[in-house]
């Protein structure tokens, strides 16, 4: 069997029983980076070895892993912080397993962006996450134009050196907006800041963020229409004439009286 084990994102004791019991169960663990998860497993205890497995030897690890797996031993995977896979190697892994028919499950945990959407203050409702943005500028603003008109929040994932460059992308395609860009949660200087787009982050950024906008309002396409065409779209989809004003004065924010003169003809 293969665990995906989540860990905590800042502090230790943000840790379940069974992923304790797990970590200590298992012939070994891959980690994203050997010394830091060492800090963890010396905290309680648990002796086990380990071997590194990050975005950069992903692929060859993943075959590795497999072929541990297919000689009886039993692996967790964790990465530095929170739940593996989730903008954190392991896609890779879950491909291979998948393909080779082998066991796989998850230990839940801490998720970093779920935390930050509770200390938001948001609409928690319904929401999108979007992890972290492409790096070259022109990907960058292509990315951002496919969410901007969702009405719901959106989460991001964003690096120290790349908060101010995220932010700025972001207010040049969604306008002013609502934002919280919240850091160090569970940590003794969790802290969660809000501020509008236009005036970007308060205080100078220091380590990683969660950033949280504000949804946007989808834009209805009927209303690039002049008020005739848009009568005449809902008549030539079967509405008699008195149903179309009625439709149309709703979406247009009009009374129907001001647009009876579009259908005198």
């Amino acid at each position: 069997m293969l665990y995906f084990v989540a860990t905590p994102i800042g502090n230790l004791k943000d840790i379940s029983l069974r992923a304790l019991e797990v970590l200590k169960s298992v012939d070994e663990i891959a980690c994203e980076d050997t010394r830091h998860s060492l800090g963890l497993l010396n905290a309680y205890e648990i002796k086990k070895p380990l071997f590194a497995y990050h975005k950069f030897n992903e692929k060859e690890i993943s075959e590795k892993i497999i072929d541990k797996l297919k000689s009886g031993k039993s692996i967790a995977v964790i990465t530095d912080a929170g739940m593996p896979i989730v903008s954190d190697p392991g896609s890779v892994l879950v491909d291979k397993l998948i393909e080779n028919d082998l066991e796989f499950t998850v230990i839940p945990g801490a998720c970093a962006f779920i935390s930050a959407l509770v200390l938001a203050g948001l609409d928690s409702s319904k929401f999108c996450f979007l992890g972290f943005m492409p790096d070259k500028s022109s990907e960058r603003k292509a990315f951002l134009e496919k969410y901007k008109d969702l009405d719901l929040t959106l989460i991001f994932y964003s690096a120290p050196h790349d908060v101010k460059k995220d932010l700025e992308s972001i207010y040049s395609v969604f306008g002013d907006r609502k934002a919280v860009a919240v850091k160090e949660i569970t940590k003794l200087h969790e802290r969660a800041e809000r501020f509008n787009l236009s005036e970007g982050l308060p205080t100078e950024p220091k380590g990683e963020y969660v950033i949280l906008i504000e949804g946007g309002t989808r834009q209805n396409q009927n209303l690039n229409l002049t008020e005739k065409e848009h009568i005449e779209l809902y008549i030539k989809q079967g509405m008699d004439k008195k149903d179309a004003l009625k439709a149309v004065a709703k979406e247009r924010g009009v009374s129907k009286s001001s647009l009876y003169k579009y259908t005198i003809d």
